[in-house]
């Protein structure tokens, strides 16, 4: 809906459509073709494939990769060595991780241990040299009593 409330019917366009002109043969005029000889010519070959078929084409010299040199052998007895040392070294590590990890759980277990025993002997200190009133609780009278014949005389 436009402002004034009008529904408009969008504009249709005309379609053009190009056609391209072909140019007359007489104006087109063929490139000039300059030879150029190789330094050698090279041979050519044909194959006969297996279906009858013949491939021709030139024939490419291929090229061959540089000779490999042999490697010396390495014995297995140094093979197992050199893995041997590698696992011991792995195994003597992880160790010595282990060992340092059970040192710093017991040190830490040690300092609770310290740790509840100050705490523990703070509250019985408090419990002993507190003040001697009394502040509430049972009181309990204790006097002297007398047992004579197994019988009680309080």
């Amino acid at each position: 809906m436009h402002p004034d409330h009008t529904p408009r019917v969008p504009a249709q366009r005309a379609v053009e459509v190009h056609h391209p002109t072909p140019l007359p043969p007489a104006t087109v005029a063929p490139a000039p073709v300059a030879a150029v000889q190789p330094g050698s010519v090279p041979a050519v070959a044909s194959i006969v494939l297996p279906d009858g078929r013949i491939v021709t084409g030139y024939a490419i010299d291929p090229t061959r990769p540089e000779p490999v040199t042999a490697k010396p052998t390495v014995s297995r007895t140094a093979v197992n060595v050199a893995l041997g040392g590698v696992g011991f070294l792995a195994v003597c590590g992880g160790l010595l991780l282990l060992t340092s990890f059970i040192a710093a759980l017991t040190a830490f277990i040690g300092q609770l241990i310290i740790l509840a025993a100050v705490i523990f002997g703070g509250w019985i200190a408090v419990q002993v040299l507190g003040p001697n009133g009394h502040c509430g609780g049972t009181t309990v009278n204790i006097r002297r009593a007398v047992f004579k014949r197994n019988h009680f005389h309080g």
